[in-house]
């Protein structure tokens, strides 16, 4: 079986060095030794780009080492190359592990996200993974395996089928319909986040299966009125000046709603949210 690995903070970073070595470990530990790994990964950091892809120019593909292979574009660049050009036989695919939280409306704007949601477009089973970070708490990866096994156990299980259809996908005993029924079920993308507690502690945190928050975070900024000319009856009808704009919020003081991903990452447990991955139309 093959799987790819991928991320948005780019593939020097240490969360995704951690998700390679935590799922290989896993593997093995499960039986799985005929396993294979690949990692397609900016070779930069691109978060906050979202579903974004570059379509203007070539990409540049570099093997950083055996296995291991960088592209200068988005993690959707990323899963897309993988699956047309290198590894299209892959049976699931696991982007992360992400620096911060990804939980609520952050999806929409997550490269991590957006990574996992491209591959499960195509039907293969995929797990986004991100880690919710404080100032007080320590920023180590050792843990990350560990916290992670028994979400890793149910994903397994539950994409026991899928992954299946997938390693015979490249072979005849795999036939078309079979192809469009797993990529019709396999809509779903795993969103995991593992919360801020200190790595040290005794016992995994408890896993949580919950909704995405649709609460916006607040943001603020300076008032429109003072980037304008004064216009010539005293009124702010000008034009805007050259200014710098920051918006302010407050992501650890967020709102919350009770059930939530965000409520229950950000009260230590490790969240698991089931998103549709495709975009749905609804009447009105």
């Amino acid at each position: 079986m093959q799987f790819l690995i991928t991320n948005d903070d780019g593939i020097d970073a240490p969360g995704i060095q951690a998700l390679h070595h935590a799922l290989q470990a896993y593997l093995v530990n499960r039986g799985y030794h005929d396993s294979e790994l690949f990692v397609v990964a900016p070779d930069c950091g691109r978060s906050e780009c979202g579903h974004s892809v570059t379509t203007t120019r070539d990409l540049t593909i570099r093997q950083a080492r055996p296995g291991w292979i960088s592209v200068d574009g988005t993690p959707v660049d990323c899963v897309r190359v993988a699956l047309t050009c290198i590894c299209p036989s892959v049976v699931a695919v696991f982007s992360g592990v992400n620096a911060g939280a990804n939980v609520g409306l952050d999806l929409m704007v997550s490269g991590t996200f957006a990574a996992a949601r491209e591959a499960a477009i195509h039907g293969k089973p995929a797990m986004a993974i991100s880690h919710y970070r404080r100032p007080d708490i320590p920023k180590t990866w050792d843990h990350v395996g560990n916290w992670l096994e028994s979400t890793l156990d149910a994903f397994f299980q539950r994409e026991a089928n899928s992954m299946s259809t997938h390693g015979r996908s490249t072979t005849t005993s795999a036939s078309t319909a079979e192809r469009r029924e797993v990529i019709a079920k396999n809509r779903v993308v795993w969103n995991v986040n593992l919360p801020a507690v200190p790595p040290d502690v005794p016992h995994p945190p408890p896993v949580a299966q919950c909704f995405v928050d649709e609460t916006p975070l607040v943001r603020r900024g300076p008032e429109l009125q003072t980037l304008l000319h004064p216009g010539q009856n005293g009124d702010s009808t000008g034009l805007p000046v050259d200014a710098t704009v920051k918006l302010v919020s407050e992501f650890h003081d967020r709102p919350r709603t009770r059930g939530s991903d965000v409520q229950q990452c950000f009260a230590g447990k490790v969240t698991v949210s089931y998103v549709d991955a495709h975009v749905a139309s609804r009447d009105l």
